[in-house]
């Protein structure tokens, strides 16, 4: 007799969570990850950034599987031309250059990005990025990126949300603050943390690793 375990884990959750374990806490409360300023990059502008054959360089994991923080630093300009110099590159390399900001550096560049989901560029801001070897002009890819909880499957089903979902999360503390619109992205291969840009985690006086609670 064969068994489908992706089935038999969503089971396993779901009577876990009934009892008060599983991956997702009993009170609903999520890990916090603040994420700064950040480049990904196409194979094709890796090599004009840094150079024919150029590999990136691994520094650390970071909390998605298969994502890291690289060694590389770039530096980008918007319409005021003041730069903002030292943006980290993570990898892997993606099938299109993106950059991702926060509100506050948009006004340094000048740039009025839209607030997207990772990957949405479409129509985004344009902005110019340059490297030790060369630059590269994006006529679209900056992003604010938009508040997002990462959850895998099983962590899902205790939750009882969906990938697409939206819900809203509440952050105690000395600057209490709600946070509406928050959208869930839910895959077998990631692991349960919320993602918000340094200008959300200051405004709510808060940091990585710091626990929110998700209302339904």
């Amino acid at each position: 007799m064969s068994y489908d375990s992706e089935l038999v884990s969503q089971i396993v959750s779901r009577v876990m969570a009934e009892y008060g374990g599983g991956s997702a806490s009993c009170d609903n409360t999520v890990p916090v990850g603040v994420s700064n300023r950040h480049i990904h990059l196409t194979r094709e502008h890796v090599e004009i950034l840094f150079g024919k054959g150029y590999e990136l360089t691994p520094l650390k994991d970071l909390s998605q599987p298969g994502q890291y923080a690289c060694k590389e630093l770039l530096t980008i300009i918007g319409p005021s031309l003041r730069p903002i110099e030292n943006v980290r590159v993570l990898g892997p390399v993606r099938k299109a250059s993106q950059v991702e900001i926060s509100r506050t550096d948009s006004f340094v560049l000048k740039v009025k990005p839209p607030v997207r989901e990772s990957g949405d560029i479409a129509g985004s801001a344009p902005i110019t990025i340059v490297g030790p070897k060369g630059v590269v002009k994006l006529d679209e890819g900056c992003i604010i990126a938009n508040r997002h909880i990462h959850m895998s499957t099983s962590e899902g089903d205790a939750f009882g949300l969906k990938d697409g979902d939206y819900v809203t999360v509440e952050v105690e503390g000395a600057r209490r603050t709600t946070f509406y619109d928050v959208q869930v992205r839910v895959h077998k291969d990631f692991r349960l943390e919320m993602h918000i840009d340094t200008d959300d985690a200051n405004a709510a006086g808060i940091g990585n690793g710091f626990k929110v609670k998700v209302v339904k």
